[in-house]
């Protein structure tokens, strides 16, 4: 996109390029793409993917970041646990407070300090959020979602739960292909004039389906864990899977990763279970048809 992004969230995940600063609150924050600005992100979990880009500078205050790609200017980053992977590199001054890991392999081109009194402008007007606030809202946000789902579509929520436990890798397998290909599919529609409105209710839908995929695979999570208790509350589930994949977040990388994948199995139980539901539908009315011409 062109200009500015402000985003608010239980997730925000930036998969495509920004054309200019990125300025995010939210649950858990990743940036996969490019950033060509300088970036500000509050959250619980803040991560900066390999191979993604942060042209400027950027400012972070979490409860654990860690960088994996790299940023063309000053990195200054507040949180309780800061991990700077192999891949990472600073072109500019790099200064933290909280406890730094740092792999072999990273690269930062300027100063690096360590500051106590660290305050971090994360682009909007007002002073920094604590760490625990963005947690929290995140973990509110997608229960509110997962609360809505369960009222208004109970059967169906039970039948993504399942297909996700049922067929985990077939699950999973879907939501890469989907993760990947949506925004592939989105820059097709964007080259001919004609597909530029199909373009751009993709780019709006996607956001939202990697939610609805968060909130699925966690609940699937918290089912299949209480079914080893022999226990089919489904608000339970919903409760005890957002609040397991929620915490395991707070381990750097490997929650990262276990989160990533939570969502890739609940977005592909999601899309199956959306297809499944338009074949039964084809199904009844093509059986309909073939009663009214007898």
């Amino acid at each position: 996109m062109n200009g500015n992004l402000d985003a608010f969230g239980g997730n925000v995940f930036v998969n495509g390029r920004v054309n200019g600063d990125l300025n995010a609150v939210a649950g858990n924050v990743r940036i996969n793409g490019t950033v060509t600005g300088d970036a500000s992100a509050v959250g619980g979990n803040v991560l900066l993917a390999q191979g993604a880009r942060v042209g400027g500078q950027l400012e972070t205050g979490a409860g654990n970041v860690v960088l994996n790609g790299e940023v063309g200017e000053d990195v200054r980053v507040g949180a309780e646990s800061v991990t700077l992977g192999s891949s990472a590199v600073v072109g500019g001054d790099f200064v933290y407070d909280g406890n730094l890991d740092r792999a072999e392999g990273s690269r930062i081109d300027g100063e690096v300090r360590q500051d106590s009194d660290l305050g971090v402008n994360v682009g909007f007007d007002g002073p920094l959020v604590p760490n625990w606030v963005g947690w929290v809202y995140g973990f509110l946000v997608n229960l509110v979602l997962g609360a809505v789902v369960l009222l208004l579509l109970p059967r169906f929520s039970e039948t993504v739960a399942e297909r996700a436990t049922g067929s985990p890798l077939r699950a999973g397998g879907v939501g890469l292909a989907l993760f990947v290909g949506i925004p592939i599919l989105a820059a097709l529609f964007f080259v001919s004039l004609v597909g530029i409105p199909l373009g751009l209710l993709v780019i709006l839908l996607y956001p939202l389906a990697l939610w609805f995929g968060y909130v699925y695979g966690a609940f699937a999570l918290g089912r299949w864990a209480l079914g080893l208790a022999d226990s089919d509350n489904r608000w339970a589930a919903l409760v005890v899977g957002l609040l397991a994949v929620s915490v395991v977040g707070f381990v750097p990388i490997l929650g990262g990763l276990v989160q990533f994948f939570v969502l890739l199995f609940g977005l592909g139980a999601f899309a199956l279970g959306l297809w499944g539901r338009y074949q039964r539908r084809r199904e009844r009315r093509s059986d309909s048809d073939a009663e009214t011409t007898m």
